[in-house]
């Protein structure tokens, strides 16, 4: 069953898919505001053990995005995205969003590559630079201008949302 606070999440969602295609950026008022409201929610329906419930989704969700972001896999806004689905969803349910989302962004990084040779050409160009370190001689690498084909992390997240929840509620 879902509850109000369910339904809050999947407000903020659209906004931030909508915002994130749009301006490529999901905005801070948005992912603070979120998270406060995650809080607040949890608080008023649950008292302590609500509020509890809801920081642990929150440091889940933010904790492992930000090893993500150092790693430049996403970015902050993500991360603070995420901080806000965990303050909404609880620890379990944000770490279901999370595998979704990464392999949702796993297939849509699939495509991207299968129909950009320029991603290919960075790749093996990565490999061969990797091997050149270790091996530490000069290999060649492909002579074609690196161009890096980001996509809004967005894409991922929100059918990752709509398989979570039908999991968890199914």
């Amino acid at each position: 069953m879902l509850h109000i606070y369910d339904y809050l999440l999947f407000v903020i969602i659209i906004i931030a898919f909508i915002w994130d295609v749009k301006y490529n950026k999901i905005p801070n008022w948005l992912t603070a505001g979120s998270v406060l409201l995650g809080l607040i929610t949890h608080l008023i329906s649950g008292g302590i053990d609500g509020i509890l419930f809801s920081f642990f989704g929150l440091a889940a969700g933010g904790g492992i995005c930000l090893l993500l972001y150092a790693f430049k896999a996403i970015g902050a806004g993500d991360v603070k995205l995420f901080a806000a689905i965990g303050a909404f969803t609880g620890f379990e349910n944000v770490l279901y969003i999370l595998m979704h989302s990464i392999v949702f962004g796993g297939f849509i990084g699939i495509i991207l590559l299968l129909f950009t040779r320029t991603k290919l050409h960075i790749i093996i160009n990565k490999l061969f630079a990797y091997l050149n370190r270790v091996m530490e001689t000069n290999i060649g690498m492909i002579d074609k201008e690196e161009k890096i084909v980001n996509f809004p992390f967005m894409y991922a997240i929100l059918p990752a949302v709509i398989v979570s929840y039908y999991y968890i509620l199914f």
